[in-house]
């Protein structure tokens, strides 16, 4: 019986888990998961498939900075090619921005 590394309280059961990135479903994949805090832990391996689902469906390197710019009297964001390809953005769509949180900015398509 192992014991979770987090929360020091539950139990590690082996379980198949879906696992997604930014809302796209990468497939079911070999998990630790703590029956107390729900923590999953994946294994090397496991880790290795996940990463290659993530380059195979043009996901990996999407998470990126960036700066804060101005253009006139407003300021910008700009988005980096593989985020605009991977939202399909076209210039002059419509988007609702808002701010979440002081640390958090939403922007909705």
């Amino acid at each position: 019986m192992a014991i979770c590394y987090l929360c020091e309280k539950g139990e590690l059961k082996r379980k198949k888990i879906p696992y997604a990135m930014y809302g796209e479903h990468l497939g079911t994949f070999d998990a630790d998961v703590c029956t107390s805090c729900k923590e999953q832990f994946f294994d090397e391996k496991t880790s290795e498939k996940i990463t290659a689902a993530t380059k195979a469906k043009g996901l990996w390197g999407l998470g990126t900075q960036t700066r804060i710019g101005q253009a006139g009297s407003t300021l910008d964001i700009r988005l980096s090619k593989k985020i605009i390809e991977f939202l399909n953005l076209k210039k002059g769509e419509e988007v609702s921005v808002y701010p979440e949180s002081k640390k958090r900015l939403i922007v909705e398509l």
